[in-house]
């Protein structure tokens, strides 16, 4: 798996979780990313608890460090 296909699977996991999420992402690295995801209060729980493993499963089983910090939009 590539850091792109990582940030794309993430990206989808989130947006499942939350459709009106928005979501910006960075490249660390070859292996590292980080999502900044903008959502309504009311979901921000749902996509912490959504990504938790999945992300963790990628780091574990695939060496892709994808950090999602959600965050309240306004």
């Amino acid at each position: 798996m590539s850091i792109d296909d990582a940030i794309k699977q993430m990206t989808d996991i989130v947006k499942t979780a939350c459709g009106s999420a928005e979501v910006k992402a960075v490249k660390m690295s070859d292996e590292e990313a980080r999502l900044s995801v903008y959502a309504p209060a009311g979901d921000m729980q749902k996509i912490k608890d959504a990504t938790f493993q999945p992300a963790m499963d990628m780091f574990n089983k695939d060496g892709m460090d994808v950090q999602v910090f959600v965050y309240e939009s306004k």
